[in-house]
């Protein structure tokens, strides 16, 4: 799996050497290199902030259907990426390569990030930091990691940027806007593409924030 994959992604698989993870990981080389950079993130994520609580290691299990038998190979490699003397910005552009054309993908990597990191109801100054910077490698500048973060973190205007909308739009253009976003963001979509369980759940998420920012909206224009 290491030389599939190759790269800081591989070289801390190939670390793990006598350490069976080809039930957890092996599927699919993508399902592989999603899988693998979502544990090397969060730990370098756990590094920025200092400290892991229990809300977050629960968090991580929520996206992460990690069998009984496996915790030990998972332990064992979010350990080696904690103390792994390559970045995380090493990790988080192989991803960007990897799935260079499939921003939705890129976009789900960076849900579950926001997912672990706001599990103790405190997003760290250090987590911010660090998500927007991996959220910039993976292709998620501006108005576009803003739209991202919306979904995770309270700011005025939130409704707004959870839809990517202006809020000068039409009721008609909110509605269909709305819409379309729900429909490509559907949990069905997510599993068509091929990707683990850990993405798939995300999507759940990522449907019921932007059904409760056309909520809000609605309710601030009096729409049935």
């Amino acid at each position: 799996m290491g030389f599939a994959l190759g790269g800081p992604l591989g070289a801390l698989v190939g670390a793990l050497a006598g350490h069976a993870l080809d039930r957890l990981f092996a599927p699919a080389p993508k399902n592989a290199a999603f899988s693998i950079a979502l544990v090397a993130l969060l730990a370098k994520m756990a590094k920025a902030d200092g400290v892991v609580v229990e809300a977050e290691v629960t968090a991580f299990r929520e996206v992460f259907d990690i069998p009984a038998e496996d915790l030990a190979a998972v332990a064992r490699l979010y350990d080696l990426a904690k103390q792994d003397t390559a970045g995380f910005e090493a990790y988080a552009r192989q991803v960007a390569e990897l799935f260079a054309d499939e921003p939705d993908t890129r976009e789900d990597l960076l849900d579950a990030l926001f997912h672990v990191a706001k599990a103790d109801h405190a997003l760290h100054p250090a987590e911010l930091v660090f998500l927007a910077e991996v959220g910039r490698i993976l292709g998620f500048d501006g108005a576009a990691y803003e739209r991202i973060e919306a979904r995770h973190v309270r700011r005025p205007g939130d409704p707004y940027a959870v839809l990517d909308l202006d809020p000068g739009a039409g009721d008609a253009e909110v509605k269909a806007h709305w819409r379309a976003l729900v429909a490509a963001h559907h949990p069905d979509r997510i599993a068509g593409r091929g990707l683990p369980p850990a993405a798939i759940k995300l999507a759940n998420d990522r449907v019921a924030a932007l059904n409760a920012a056309y909520d809000a909206i609605a309710r601030q224009r009096g729409l049935s």
